[in-house]
């Protein structure tokens, strides 16, 4: 058994692919060979590799085998792509006979549906060895036979074929008979034994034979029988067969025991053929299921139930025996007559249960095989469907139809069929079967939402509470599941400025509209918005509505007098003259309310009437006249309270005083009306933001001091310690050349520049002093900076305090010459100023400044004189000062005295300087004044 496997996995594996293109659906056939009795989930052929497909296009497809028999030998491996045997095979069972062996079978793929067309051909192996009918043949011959005389013999038969099969026989012993085999061994017709030498009865009665046949395979298989001869007295003559071969008809099914044929054989001798027994000769067990024949009549009947399917002929050898021994044998061929008893098989090969209905016309439903076992007419079959169906079948192979749409689909209109497939044969009766297939008509996103109307008309009241429903729509959808599944949105849009979405919203699911906040009449009266109703397909189609919103008034303004305008500090009386007429246009009373309809509908009346009211007002237009003649008794001043009430339900009213005043001259109603008090509202918010301001201000006066202390405090801290670090530092004066002129007799200048800089307080000044006369000394003691001096200076001036006058100030017209004001003669060895003096660019004369002052001190006091008049009464001047005392000029000391002293030159100061606080000076720039004193200078 195992040589046997080992001998299996010898055999080549060959592949025929074979690419058909001519006919529709088959997109390729392909062809192999495989040894049989191969086992399970072995390899039989890469389907994919050889189909030229890809792997995953088996399994997005959902690639099966169809088989159109009861067994299925060849299974296949989606993933792999392989074909794999999954049955048994015995090519023995499967073909018989035959020397070629296949089976087919179609491999369908599915989206797009395709077919394949597999051929798989099972090539035998020596698995049989040849089998002998009998283990012993018994042979009967009279010892009178002549040599050269033939003896029948049954064959052997090895269910192989090819080199496999049967190829010699071989007889031994060989002393009385030979083997003649007649015609190929291939045609399995029988083997005869030839008489060699004559038989003697009395030397032997019998004689053991052995017959062996031999195979071709490799190894060889061989099978033998034992032949027993028997050696009888004389028989001279053998039967004989009136005919060699004997031909019979019978239909399939024919019933048991009807008669098919009858052989006859005659004997020679006499009394033999009384004597001639019929029996088959080496027939099989379908052969004796099937017929019998009468051992003395030769009647050949039937005794099973014949199938034309099964076997469409039989060869039957009959054999003829005397009582001698001697036979002879003879062929009935018996061809089986087709009848109509097989309908048409409908298989559905592949069949798609959902279809699109967007599927464009030739679209396959189904793929279908329709076989009759039958033959000729009887096989001839013709495949239809009903003519109202969108439908139709086509036949693309032999006994292979597809079911295609033949127009187009729409699911609203029908959405599921029952195709009812019919199958004819072309019998006589003709036979038929049906086959009923349920398509359902998936759904396809082609209807869009549908609104009932174009556009609505909503309404909803001004002042409505907000997230309350007051506005529905529904669309429907013609589709099916989440095609049919609306949801409405509100498109985007603007109103007054904001977005609709801040006034409106819709529910997704039910289409309701809500309004986000109260709506107001008076701003919006109507408006208009688009809601789109969307489905859920895949793109989503769309449907669109207006809805026109209108807001409904409500009674929710108080009407507004426009006059008479009530002030809260002010009085306004209307004047009636006494001599008034009945019907006296005192006023009109004007009122309006931005309500609309009836609610904006004013009626004015009067409030508190008395019997003898003097004035009445028109319920419609507020007009205020007199209904009587003017009176002593009625009093000057009248105040009317007049309501201004709508029509809104409910109403809403709104009163204004009239104050109206019955005299005939001004005085007289403005003595009476000079004690009415005003009516005084006041805004109960006005205290609040009093109080707030208030604070606040406040607040921001304490930050303001808290910053001041602290910005002051910080530069004193910096001060200090700038001073102590610069305390180690030199001031080192520079001194450029001087160059006098000679001509101008003007002192010429020194500019001094002093540089201070220090190495821990990262503060460093330079100091740009005002010039020098040449002469002018530096106090090289002073350590201070330009910032120090401006300090200083500063404080001085905050001081305030008016130095008290010089009476030191001289001038000395002596030394008088043109050069800064008060300089005096400067002796040349002289190392220093005149202290108080400095640089005064353009000057005016001492004569110009004295006039200036005494001119305006002359000037205050006329001023002085002139307030008398005026404010003797209440403000009497007990003293008026001089104001010419203490005046003194800006940068000098001089004082200017009513009786002025003589002026006396100022000594100049001897040796060097003593350390004194350095002066600052003034820089000289020309200001204004200083320019329009020089202008007054040049012109004089």
């Amino acid at each position: 058994m195992a040589m046997r496997k080992n001998r299996l996995l010898e055999w080549p594996l060959c592949v025929f692919v074979v690419c058909a293109f001519s006919v529709y659906p088959v997109a390729g056939q392909v062809r192999y060979s495989i040894p049989e009795e191969m086992t399970l989930g072995s390899f039989v052929g890469d389907i994919a590799k050889d189909l030229g497909l890809d792997p995953q296009r088996l399994v997005a497809g959902r690639a099966r085998i169809f088989s159109a028999g009861d067994s299925e030998y060849v299974g296949l491996d989606r993933e792999k792509g392989q074909l794999l045997v999954k049955e048994r095979m015995d090519r023995e069972q499967l073909c018989a006979e035959m020397p070629a062996c296949s089976f087919s079978f179609d491999v369908i793929l599915e989206n797009p549906m395709e077919l394949f067309r597999v051929t798989v051909e099972v090539l035998d192996i020596n698995d049989n060895s040849p089998v002998f009918p009998k283990r012993e043949i018994e042979l009967e011959i009279s010892e009178l036979a002549v040599p050269g005389a033939r003896f029948s013999i049954e064959n052997a038969v090895d269910q192989d074929v090819g080199e496999n099969a049967l190829q010699k026989y071989m007889l031994n012993p060989t002393d009385h008979f030979n083997l003649n085999v007649q015609g190929s061994i291939d045609d399995r017709k029988h083997i005869e034994m030839v008489l060699q030498k004559p038989l003697d009865r009395e030397k032997t009665k019998h004689h053991y034979l052995t017959l062996t046949a031999v195979d071709g395979g490799d190894p060889q298989r061989s099978g033998t029988v034992q032949i027993h001869i028997v050696v009888l007295d004389a028989n001279d003559n053998a039967p004989a067969f009136s005919q060699a071969t004997y031909k019979a008809f019978v239909p399939e099914n024919a019933a048991k025991g009807t008669l098919i044929t009858t052989v006859s054989a005659t004997d020679a001798d006499e009394g033999s053929s009384i004597n001639i027994e019929y029996y088959f000769e080496h027939a099989t067990k379908s052969i004796q299921e099937l017929f019998t024949i009468d051992p003395i009549s030769g009647e050949v009947k039937v005794v099973g139930d014949i199938d034309y399917e099964k076997n469409k002929q039989f060869q039957i050898k009959v054999k003829a025996k005397d009582h001698g021994g001697l036979t002879d044998s003879c062929s009935v061929v018996i061809d089986v007559i087709d009848i109509n008893d097989n309908i048409p098989k409908i298989t559905v090969m592949s069949f798609s249960s959902a279809l699109p209905e967007d599927s464009v016309p030739g679209t396959i439903i189904a793929m279908i095989n329709i076989q009759d076992l039958d033959s000729a007419e009887n096989a001839e079959i013709t495949c239809s469907i009903h003519n109202n169906l969108p439908f139709k079948m086509e036949s693309s192979l032999s006994n292979y139809y597809n079911l295609v749409t033949e127009s187009v689909l729409d699911r609203e209109q029908t959405a599921e069929y029952n195709i009812t497939i019919t199958a004819v044969d072309g019998g006589s009766p003709p036979l038929s079967s049906k086959k009923t297939l349920s398509l359902k008509i998936s759904d396809v996103n082609d209807h869009s939402p549908q609104f009932p109307q174009e556009s609505y008309d909503a309404y909803v009241f001004e002042n409505n509470v907000p997230s309350r429903s007051f506005f529905s729509v529904s669309a429907t959808d013609a589709d099916r599941g989440s095609n049919a599944r609306v949801s409405y949105f509100l498109e985007d849009g603007s109103l007054n400025g904001a977005p609709l979405s801040a006034y409106l919203t819709v529910n997704s699911d039910s289409g309701v509209l809500y309004a986000v906040k109260p709506f107001d009449y008076e701003q919006i009266k109507s408006f208009k918005i688009n809601v789109k109703a969307q489905d859920g397909g895949s793109p989503p189609l769309s449907g669109n509505v207006t809805i026109n919103i209108f807001i409904k008034d409500e009674n929710d303004n108080v009407p507004q007098v426009l006059y008479p305008v009530q002030t809260s500090g002010s009085l306004v009386a209307e004047m009636v003259p006494r001599s008034a007429d009945v019907g006296y246009l005192v006023t009109k009373v004007v009122a309006v309310d931005v309500d609309s309809g009836q609610n904006a509908w004013l009626s004015y009346k009067l409030k508190k009437t008395t019997d003898r009211a003097l004035f009445e007002i028109g319920l419609q237009n507020g007009e205020i006249r007199t209904i009587r003649q003017v009176t002593d008794k009625d009093a000057v001043k009248q105040k009317l309270t007049v309501v201004v009430e709508d029509n809104g339900q409910p109403s809403r009213s709104a009163t204004v005083n009239v104050n109206v005043a019955v005299a005939d001259s001004f005085p007289e109603v403005l003595s009476e009306f000079i004690d009415i008090t005003v009516d005084r509202e006041y805004d109960n918010n006005l205290t609040f933001y009093l109080v707030l301001a208030l604070a606040g201000v406040s607040v921001l006066f304490i930050f303001s001091i808290i910053a001041i202390v602290t910005v002051k405090i910080y530069r004193w801290r910096q001060n200090r310690l700038f001073y102590k670090s610069a305390a180690n530092l030199p001031v080192i004066p520079f001194y450029p050349p001087v160059y006098p002129d000679g001509t101008l007799g003007t002192l010429q200048r020194v500019y001094n520049y002093e540089v201070c800089g220090t190495t821990d307080s990262r503060m460093s000044n330079v100091k740009f002093a005002r010039p020098y006369s040449q002469n002018t000394l530096v106090d090289v003691s002073c350590m201070g900076t330009m910032q120090r001096e401006n300090r200083e200076q500063e404080d001085a001036d905050v001081d305030g305090e008016q130095n008290p006058p010089n009476n030191d100030w001289r001038l000395n017209q002596q030394g008088q010459r043109p050069g800064p004001s008060g300089a005096g003669p400067h002796p040349e060895g002289a190392g220093g100023v005149v202290a108080g003096t400095g640089p005064w660019p353009n000057p005016p004369t001492e004569d110009e400044q004295i006039q200036a002052l005494m001119s305006a001190a002359n000037e205050v006091s006329e001023a002085t004189a002139t307030l008398g008049p005026r404010y003797n009464a209440q403000f009497p001047m007990q003293h008026v000062p001089d104001y010419r005392q203490n005046v003194y000029i800006s940068g000098s000391t001089a004082t200017l005295t009513a009786n002025p002293q003589p002026m006396m030159p100022q000594p100049a100061l001897q040796g060097p300087p003593q350390a004194m606080p350095q002066v600052d000076v003034p820089n000289a720039a020309q200001t204004p004044a200083s320019k329009k004193k020089s202008t007054k200078k040049d012109k004089k």
